[in-house]
């Protein structure tokens, strides 16, 4: 069995390429989208690699989680690699075309087997931002997210960062824990933000 590889940006487009390839061979046209760290892998060239890759694909759900689990056992993968758990940290504002955008189709533009779309560094920001992790194993990587993100989307400060969030999220759905890591990271002396 082949060692697993990490799912960094080469890993990641590998994968789609093939779904892509297996897709056309099969005469349909998939639609992913990708969220979380994965996304980020593919956004921005400095993130280090994920341990898998959150995604939603309504349509041909049966076909991909086969071409998937056929690509994991391939790599010796966890077949759960390509899995759908964000669905739980999905926005109401999620089917608004301004949260997503079309990344790449593959194999090709002009042959198409699966058109995947990224979520938005918005999006991004505030799923990453809702589900902050304070303290918890991931907590430097996630930080770390939500840092590259407010350098990108150029959050100064927690007002706006919840600001962002609240774009996404009723405020009822932002807990203290995410506002209080906001604020740290943002206004406080010394905060990741501000380093």
């Amino acid at each position: 069995m082949p060692k697993p590889r990490p799912f960094d940006r080469e890993a990641i487009e590998a994968a789609f390429a093939e779904i892509g390839r297996r897709a056309v061979d099969a005469g349909r046209i998939v639609e992913v989208t990708v969220y979380g760290g994965s996304a980020l892998v593919l956004t921005l060239r400095s993130r280090p690699p994920t341990r898998d890759v959150d995604a939603v694909f309504e349509a041909d759900r049966g076909f991909v989680r086969q071409v998937a689990r056929d690509i994991a056992i391939e790599n010796g993968w966890d077949e759960s690699w390509l899995n759908d758990g964000v669905k739980g940290f999905l926005s109401r504002a999620d089917r608004d075309p301004a949260s997503r955008s079309l990344f790449r189709s593959y194999p090709s533009e002009q042959s198409p087997g699966l058109r995947l779309f990224l979520a938005s560094p918005q999006y991004l920001f505030a799923m990453k931002s809702l589900a902050m992790r304070i303290g918890g194993a991931d907590e430097s990587q996630d930080l770390n997210d939500i840092k590259a993100l407010a350098e990108l989307l150029e959050i100064r400060t927690s007002t706006e960062a919840v600001s962002l969030v609240e774009a996404f999220y009723p405020a009822n759905r932002i807990s203290p824990k995410t506002r209080f890591g906001l604020e740290e990271l943002f206004d406080r002396p010394g905060g990741t933000a501000q380093e």
